[in-house]
């Protein structure tokens, strides 16, 4: 989180239990993006405003059990989401490129045709935010 002053009324969580962690990538059978997991490390999910945009940054142990109720596999495989607008719209790691870069899917009519890429990695996806003024 570089510009703080862009993050109001956030509520970030604690650091993730190295358990919670274990767990999602040996689920997931493969280890989270690097920036990602450092954030996880740092603030396991949160809610609130950067900039104009609303986020949820859902916790480490609540990623596996949304993206299977999201039925994420069966409309877009190889997504995986970690958070959302608070609307119709998930974010989240397209897991078939190797850089998992950041994508906007909606949760209405989730397909890979429509998810739109938002940023190549988690900082910059974050850094965007910021950015949206």
């Amino acid at each position: 989180m570089s510009n703080r002053e862009h993050w109001s009324n956030w509520a970030l969580n604690g650091p993730v239990a190295v358990e919670s962690l274990r767990s999602v990538e040996s689920a997931l059978g493969r280890h989270l993006p690097h920036g990602y997991r450092d954030f996880l490390q740092k603030n396991d999910g949160g809610e609130g405003f950067i900039s104009d945009n609303y986020v949820i940054l859902w916790r480490a142990e609540e990623l596996i059990e949304f993206n299977r109720e999201y039925e994420v596999e069966k409309y877009a495989p190889g997504l995986f989401l970690f958070g959302s607008d608070g609307g119709g719209e998930g974010y989240g790691f397209d897991m078939r490129e190797q850089d998992a870069p950041v994508v906007m899917v909606p949760f209405i009519g989730m397909s890979l045709r429509y998810a739109r890429p938002i940023a190549p990695s988690f900082a910059d996806f974050l850094r965007r935010l910021e950015d949206d003024v």
